[in-house]
């Protein structure tokens, strides 16, 4: 039966390691990666973070900047960079893409949410295409400043009743303090929160704090999640599996309030 996957990339999974732009070689491994799902039957969504970083190079800045509306400006240039690199990309596969930018009222006002709700079902409805979703970032600031699109990609999968929630990032998984060694299944997240850093890196203001909040909502919601490492996507079909080098976190069933003990 077909899964309903909702896949987050963030930032620093998309940009290159040393210089302020986006990594082709990069886009080119997640898009294989979210193909064969796709051509295998999965409904995929993409959750992607990477306009500020992709707009950096047309303003020759090395790092990404702190004022609110040079962050917008960043955005509103580097996500038509971005899009052109997921449609050239999928097409590849022969795939379409399908654009939607967001904020957190379209998906909190009643009317909106339907109107989204109805939109991604029909887009995922279509065989050969792959929605990709951002924050609208250049008139929305919440993700810029906090999330990285964590969260928004939680309140996503709740919209469309998800099997699954993967956020990529740029680390295996949750790791526990002083250990080199990442938690493997995590049952109880309240227990977990303290595990995580603030940790930021140069292009993504997302941290580890908000990718718990973000698999806690998700798991509320009755779906599975994974927090694993963007930079090894030839392993997503495998970690869907439960094989892949990953921290897991089990859905929770709807409704439920009780947490059973986490394990490693």
């Amino acid at each position: 039966m077909p899964r309903r996957i909702v896949l987050k990339f963030g930032s620093g999974t998309l940009t290159s390691h040393d210089r302020a732009e986006l990594d082709g070689d990069q886009l080119e491994k997640l898009t294989g990666a979210v193909a064969n799902l796709r051509l295998a039957g999965d409904e995929v969504l993409v959750v992607s973070s990477g306009a500020v970083a992709a707009g950096l190079p047309s303003f020759k800045l090395t790092r990404r900047p702190s004022e609110l509306r040079v962050l917008q400006a960043c955005a509103a240039v580097g996500q038509t960079r971005l899009m052109h690199y997921y449609e050239t990309l999928f097409r590849q596969h022969g795939l379409h893409v399908g654009q939607l930018l967001l904020t957190h009222d379209d998906l909190e006002i009643s009317e909106r949410r339907k109107n989204v709700s109805n939109t991604i079902d029909q887009l995922l409805s279509f065989p050969n295409t792959v929605p990709v979703i951002n924050e609208n970032d250049s008139v929305a600031v919440e993700e810029l400043r906090y999330g990285d699109n964590d969260l928004l990609s939680a309140d996503v999968a709740a919209l469309i009743k998800a099997d699954v929630l993967v956020l990529l990032t740029t680390v295996d998984g949750l790791f526990p303090p002083d250990s080199a060694e990442i938690l493997t299944r995590v049952d109880d997240i309240e227990a977990v929160f303290g595990f995580a850093t603030s940790e930021r890196g140069d292009y993504s203001v997302g941290g580890m704090a908000t990718k718990l909040r973000a698999a806690q909502r998700a798991m509320a919601s009755g779906a599975d999640v994974y927090i694993a490492n963007g930079r090894r996507p030839e392993q997503l079909g495998d970690l869907l599996l439960g094989q892949g080098i990953g921290t897991y976190f089990p859905a929770r069933a709807v409704g439920s309030t009780s947490s059973p003990s986490s394990s490693s």
